[in-house]
């Protein structure tokens, strides 16, 4: 995958499945996607990290530093905040948020820092794209402090956020599997089960739990919109595409459509804390 931030060759499905994006889509992931659905839960996952004044943190994954963003503001200037993300499109976008924290190029597979280095390792929605999951998780634990601990949350599974379980199974009516796999491809850690088997390779005290949530867009056309442009459709779908799926989404999923024409469903999180070096 090319650094390029201001790449225009088209990411391959591949690419897509593994939550890879260009810049454009990256600014129109945080514009809209931010505010839709993932801003409600870095504080919810910082608590659950027991995240506070002084320690260092390493977001794992950071996209455009929503969560790093929210805990440079809780460590304060005595702490340490470490954004770090394999997709140039998503830090480009990250770096323009704050000055504070250290942005940095890198995969969850071989970290680039020391062991220890980290009060607290975090990774909010990424662990899903990770290309080796028990790499990373060895890599994870490797750079948490002793006495530290290791937060890792992901999306509920498909079936417990309705708008996207119906809007998967249109986009693979109307576009094909491929572009519904890549749509699905965020909530492959979708049950307890699932994310207390990625972290049991950690061997400490762990705590998991659910965490609610809801989507929440302006409009249907935002929702396919951001869908489509911000997230990992970005360049899978042409606009003749958007336009079929917006029609068809106008007509069959109009029941999350509110009577003020906004959308909204439940689309809840798991949370998973484990201190790796406890045992």
């Amino acid at each position: 995958m090319t650094n390029d931030s201001s790449r225009t060759t088209p990411l391959s499905t591949g690419d897509a499945a593994r939550g890879q994006v260009n810049t454009t889509a990256a600014e129109i992931y945080d514009e809209f996607f931010v505010p839709a659905l993932f801003g409600q839960f870095p504080e919810k996952v910082l608590d659950h990290a027991a995240a506070h004044d002084g320690v260092s943190v390493l977001d794992v994954g950071c996209g455009t530093g929503v969560l790093a963003a929210e805990a440079a503001r809780r460590v304060g200037k005595g702490g340490r905040v470490v954004g770090l993300d394999p997709n140039e499109g998503m830090l480009a976008v990250a770096r323009r948020r704050a000055d504070e924290i250290e942005w940095q190029g890198g995969v969850a597979e071989a970290l680039p820092f020391g062991d220890g280095s980290f009060d607290r390792v975090v990774s909010q929605f990424s662990a899903m794209f990770f290309v080796d999951a028990t790499a990373a998780m060895k890599e994870i634990a490797r750079v948490a402090a002793p006495g530290g601990a290791v937060t890792v949350a992901t999306w509920a599974e498909l079936e417990r956020s309705p708008g996207y379980d119906a809007m998967v199974r249109l986009v693979d009516d109307e576009l094909g599997s491929e572009a519904a796999d890549a749509l699905r491809a965020p909530f492959t850690i979708g049950t307890e089960s699932d994310i207390a088997a990625l972290v049991g390779s950690l061997d400490g005290p762990s705590r998991i739990d659910v965490l609610d949530g809801a989507a929440r867009f302006e409009s249907i056309e935002r929702w396919v919109h951001t869908d489509v442009r911000g997230w990992t459709l970005a360049d899978l779908i042409d606009d003749e595409a958007e336009t079929r799926l917006l029609d068809r989404a106008r007509r069959e999923l109009s029941s999350f459509v509110l009577a003020d024409g906004s959308v909204t469903f439940a689309a809840p999180a798991l949370v998973a804390t484990v201190s790796p070096h406890s045992c």
